[in-house]
């Protein structure tokens, strides 16, 4: 029977040994993430900062807190430069060459829905991409999970209490014409029409485009008293710009898409008084907060630049991740990872993320979002989450 039982043991010691053998990027000792960024191309201020969000958690594990079942985390990037077709190359050599676990925290929309088939062929979990596209969810596949609420979701949640806030009649909207603009568009229209309203003004500009004055002159026209905007940096700096400019001072309530250090560092005084849909804080080294403050600074230490909104976005990933990868137990396996993340519930952090949960059917955490205002020339969180 002693023998048997031996045997038995034995017999199990060896299976999940094979298993291990067969999962690539996992061995004893490491766990090979890859993340590809955009490092050389039109975001590569974001791509790198979300890279080094990434590695500070990383490295916080293998130096401070050990591992993960004995094993230390090892993180491979590629730069795709923000170009899709670059990123199915950069997908392909961290799938077949470098053999990672995962991918993680991939920037970009387009880029993303270039590189997932190479990862899906060869059963690599498409982990939390930084964009907030509803593609990264939908539809339904067992390999994605995405943390960030949808433009759509974003305007359809926020508007609505915006303007019956601000008692406002006319409602416009200046989106880019892409696929971007269309979200924060029909999420704006859904939120509208929840309160029995429409757009009193709709009007968009090509990608790229650095002039808005004709824009700005027909919802001034329109008597708009609410703007939303479906425009990034750039375009939410010249937009706004050219308002004041004209005297025409409107509520301004963009997506996440603005969310960013960017627009009042450039923009300037102008800036002032624009919403932003965001969830998770821009990490000021001054912050009140004294936890936040605390990571900021030891940011700042790690790296010699001030971290921004995208630093936090690779912070939480890989933070989330490492939750997960624990719970999978120490036979880690895309099945096993899979089975934990689904029944995995993250629960709110210093950054001021919301709850978010996962289950065999829901591949989005949340769906929600909240208020942040540019008051003297900084992001101030103005609103708690709100439930549509």
């Amino acid at each position: 029977m002693k023998f048997k039982s031996t045997l038995a043991v034995a017999a199990m010691t060896l299976a999940a040994s094979a298993a291990l053998a067969q999962q690539q990027g996992v061995s004893k000792n490491e766990i090979l993430v890859g993340t590809i960024q955009d490092m050389s191309g039109p975001l590569a201020g974001y791509g790198k900062q979300a890279k080094a969000g990434m590695q500070l958690r990383i490295d916080e594990l293998n130096e401070q807190q050990g591992s993960v079942h004995g094993r230390k985390i090892r993180l491979i990037a590629e730069d795709d430069g923000y170009d899709p077709k670059k990123a199915v190359l950069a997908a392909q050599k961290l799938v077949n060459q470098d053999k990672v676990f995962i991918i993680a925290g991939h920037l970009g929309t387009a880029q993303n829905m270039a590189a997932m088939p190479v990862q899906f062929e060869k059963n690599i979990v498409n982990f939390f991409p930084i964009t907030a596209a509803r593609e990264m969810y939908e539809p339904y596949h067992r390999l994605k999970y995405s943390f960030a609420a949808t433009y759509y979701d974003q305007l359809r949640i926020a508007l609505p209490k915006l303007v019956k806030e601000k008692n406002a009649k006319k409602v416009c909207v200046i989106y880019q014409d892409d696929d971007f603009g269309q979200e924060v568009l029909k999420g704006g229209e859904a939120g509208l029409k929840s309160i029995g309203m429409e757009y009193a003004e709709k009007t968009s500009y090509k990608r790229g485009a650095t002039d808005f004055s004709s824009q700005v002159a027909k919802m001034k026209a329109g008597g708009c008293e609410v703007v939303v905007l479906g425009t990034i940096i750039r375009e939410t700096i010249g937009s706004v710009a050219e308002s004041r400019k004209t005297g025409f001072n409107p509520v301004f309530i963009g997506s996440s898409a603005l969310y960013s250090d960017l627009i009042h560092k450039l923009g300037g005084k102008a800036m002032d008084g624009i919403y932003g849909t965001m969830t998770v804080q821009h990490p000021y080294l001054d912050e009140a907060s004294q936890p936040l403050r605390f990571w900021a600074n030891k940011y700042k230490t790690r790296f010699n630049e001030d971290p921004t909104v995208f630093s936090v976005y690779g912070y939480s990933i890989m933070d989330s991740f490492i939750k997960a990868a624990q719970k999978a137990g120490p036979n880690l396996t895309t099945d096993s990872f899979v089975k934990a993340m689904d029944t995995m519930t993250f629960e709110p952090d210093m950054f001021g993320a919301p709850r978010s949960s996962f289950s065999a059917t829901k591949r989005l955490g949340n769906d929600l979002s909240r208020l942040s205002q540019i008051q003297n020339g900084k992001w101030v969180v103005v609103s708690d989450y709100v439930k549509p």
